[in-house]
Formats: C-alpha cells, structure tokens, sequence
C-alpha cells in the first residue's frame, strides 16, 4: 500500500561521486560538491507528510544515516527507516556523480520497487535531482540550512507540464549531547 509512498522517500539521499581527469571548472565543481555532501554525512531523523496524491495528509517520520562512499569517491549512501504509523520500511539511497551527470538509486531503483537518478546540480547550499521511475518524472530539492543542523526535502513530480510537490520532510541532524573532557596529566 505505501511501496509508492516510500519509493519516493527513498530520494533523501543525497550522494555525489566525482570523476578523475577534472578540468579547472571540474576541479571548482568537485569542491563544491565535496563542500554539499560532506554536510550531508551523519545521522538525520524527522517528520514528513505527504502533501498530494492518493495519500495526501499522511504523516512519516525518518532516522537516516550518511556514510561517505570511500576514498575515491565523493559521496554519500543513506540508509535507514521510514514509518508510518506502525509500518517500517527500510530506506536506502546511493547516488553518483558521473563525468558531468548524475546517477544512482533510491531502494533498488526502477527495475525494482524505486526510482533512478537521472540528472542533478548542486547549487550552494542544495542539490536538485532529477528521478525517474517508468512514466514517472520529478526532483528531489535537499537543502542544507545555515545552521547546517537541518534540511528540508521536496519530492515533486512532473503532471503535464507542472512539477507538483509531493512529500515534504524536515531532518535535523542527530548530535551526540554527552559531555567530553580531559583529564590533564
């Protein structure tokens, strides 16, 4: 019944791979987006709603963690759930910069029960994704706010010629509260 539902939430992933051989203007964009997603890593939880549609009204919460790709690559994979009331559904994202384009998959992406990434930018302090699953086409926005302890996400997809909102969702990062210290010798 929500499979859709958490198909789409499946895009809170944010994650960029960079290419090597980079000219300056790459090398520039690299940086920006090494800048983006390095905000992105850590532990998010948060409600979200979605906002039309069949399920409009619906109400979810998320606890999602970013973990970089790996050495040699820029990056990010989402892992985690969503619930909706007393369902759970693993979430997981992966997605990749590839020479100047974008690639990856929300769950197991669109020969599955997900969505593909087909296109994106980063700009400043967010990314725009383009998804795609059979006929279906849309964005994901993830903004990071200024206080880089939040981020808003709007999934919305292409009816005709309009991109319609979706599903809105507010994560605030996960910050471990104990108090450290030292002991000087």
């Amino acid at each position: 019944m929500f499979s859709r539902f958490f198909s789409l939430l499946g895009g809170l992933a944010a994650v960029m791979s960079v290419s090597s051989g980079l000219a300056v203007s790459d090398v520039q964009a690299a940086s920006r987006d090494d800048v983006f997603f390095g905000s992105v890593a850590g532990t998010w939880s948060g409600p979200g709603e979605i906002v039309a549609g069949k399920y409009k009204g619906t109400k979810f919460n998320c606890d999602l963690t970013g973990e970089p790709l790996g050495e040699k690559e820029t990056g990010i994979k989402l892992g985690g759930t969503c619930r909706v009331g007393v369902f759970k559904q693993p979430m997981s994202a992966i997605i990749a910069k590839r020479g100047s384009g974008y690639e990856g998959k929300f769950l197991d992406g669109s020969e599955g029960k997900g969505l593909d990434v087909t296109s994106g930018q980063v700009s400043g302090d967010k990314v725009v994704l383009g998804i795609n699953r059979a006929k279906l086409n849309g964005a994901m926005v993830a903004r990071v706010m200024e206080d880089n302890k939040s981020m808003n996400i709007t999934i919305s997809v292409k009816v005709a010629d309009q991109m319609i909102p979706v599903i809105g969702l507010t994560l605030a990062r996960n910050v471990d509260s104990m108090a450290v210290g030292s002991i000087k010798p």
